[in-house]
């Protein structure tokens, strides 16, 4: 069976993310997608709420699991039994660094593969970040992200700004 790990913080998906993980499912058996948890690094959403909202936005692929992690990466390779990483570029300042970590990781676990797909071009300029940037200043977010998820960021800066 051929497995791959798609990895990132997802906070939020946008449709961006949820491209290349559809287009990899065509290509792996299996595909977990795998939401980073960092406890030192305070996010919009939790781990198991962006998990959530992965899972409402991925209906309709079998082949694909939502999983929680911490740590390395090739440790959450090892442990789901995937051969491969799924990293998904936008520009060449993403090469850069995810070329670079794809190199340390191999270093870590040499069995390992890291795969780069190219963005959709409609997607490029997409990040979690201008998302939650223009969503807090009550832009239009909805070319951005699953209706379920801009449905949450909208909740979510509303609970923050009630807050304040």
């Amino acid at each position: 069976m051929r497995i791959a790990i798609c990895p990132g913080s997802f906070d939020p998906v946008t449709l961006g993310h949820l491209d290349i993980i559809k287009r990899s499912s065509r290509l792996f058996d299996k595909i977990y997608v795998a939401v980073l948890s960092n406890s030192a690094k305070q996010g919009l959403f939790t781990c198991e709420e962006r998990k959530a909202l992965l899972e409402k936005c991925l209906v309709g692929l079998p082949n694909v699991e939502v999983i929680c992690f911490s740590g390395l990466l090739v440790d959450c390779v090892r442990e789901y039994g995937a051969s491969a990483v799924i990293k998904g570029l936008r520009a060449v300042s993403d090469f850069e660094y995810e070329f670079q970590m794809s190199l340390i990781n191999k270093e870590l676990n040499p069995e390992m593969e890291t795969l780069f797909i190219n963005t959709n071009s409609k997607y490029m300029y997409l990040s979690s970040s201008v998302v939650k940037e223009v969503g807090s200043h009550g832009g239009d977010i909805s070319d951005f992200v699953h209706p379920a998820v801009e449905e949450e960021i909208r909740n979510r800066i509303r609970e923050k700004g009630a807050r304040k």
